[in-house]
């Protein structure tokens, strides 16, 4: 499954970008209009990391952090701070509050989804280190410790870097792209527009970390990534 992203800011447009963006990079993105709302989404959903706005109504962002804080559960859930506000002091009260991150507005889609991907992959270590060590207070045999850590932690990322971070429509191109079709065809036979095929290839290219289609379509059979 994909990781979820819980994205929180008072402003439509902000909140329809960045999910939009997110989910075309393969997350699943759930939203919330405030902190409050954000609350009762963090409770449901159990997001692997959140993206929200400070400034809001019922509850801004520095109240949603320090509330999500006092959750052992959501102890080490990564947390971005979007603001306007760039003094040095409200930067030290979202690292105050327990944000990992502090991204000032405006910003770059392709910054904030480096910053994501750093901190999802730095959580998962955390947990599979976290893991390891609960496992090692119940007195289980070391060796047989580090091999079940190493293999959970590679296959953790293996699956959020190469299946799990695919969209639907991705592995459709994907599909598609193993029998040789162009841009135009595969639209014609997705109802996309040549364009938007064009943004889903580059998508998986920057995913697999391929140069060009011959590369990726290896890449996708190597990996069992199409039938």
């Amino acid at each position: 499954m994909p990781l979820t992203i819980l994205v929180v800011d008072d402003d439509l447009g902000t909140r329809l970008s960045v999910s939009d963006y997110l989910e075309l990079s393969g997350y699943s993105v759930i939203t919330a209009n405030d902190g409050q709302e954000a609350l009762v989404m963090v409770d449901e959903h159990h997001p692997d990391l959140i993206v929200t706005d400070i400034v809001m109504p019922q509850m801004n962002g520095y109240e949603l952090v320090r509330r999500v804080r006092q959750q052992p559960v959501f102890r080490l859930l990564p947390v971005i701070l979007l603001t306007a506000r760039t003094k040095t002091q409200e930067r030290i009260l979202g690292y105050q509050s327990g944000c990992d991150l502090f991204l000032p507005k405006p910003f770059e889609l392709e910054e904030l989804a480096a910053a994501i991907r750093n901190l999802l992959e730095r959580s998962q270590i955390i947990q599979s280190e976290y893991r390891f060590s609960h496992k090692e207070s119940l007195g289980i045999s070391a060796s047989t410790k580090v091999v079940d850590a190493y293999n959970s932690l590679s296959t953790q990322i293996q699956k959020s870097h190469l299946h799990s971070s695919l969209t639907h429509r991705e592995q459709e191109v994907l599909e598609l792209l193993t029998h040789g079709l162009s841009n135009a065809e595969m639209g014609h036979q997705l109802h996309l527009s040549p364009r938007t095929v064009e943004k889903y290839v580059s998508s998986l290219l920057r995913k697999t970390s391929t140069s060009n289609r011959a590369e990726l379509v290896r890449f996708a059979i190597k990996h069992g990534l199409v039938e």
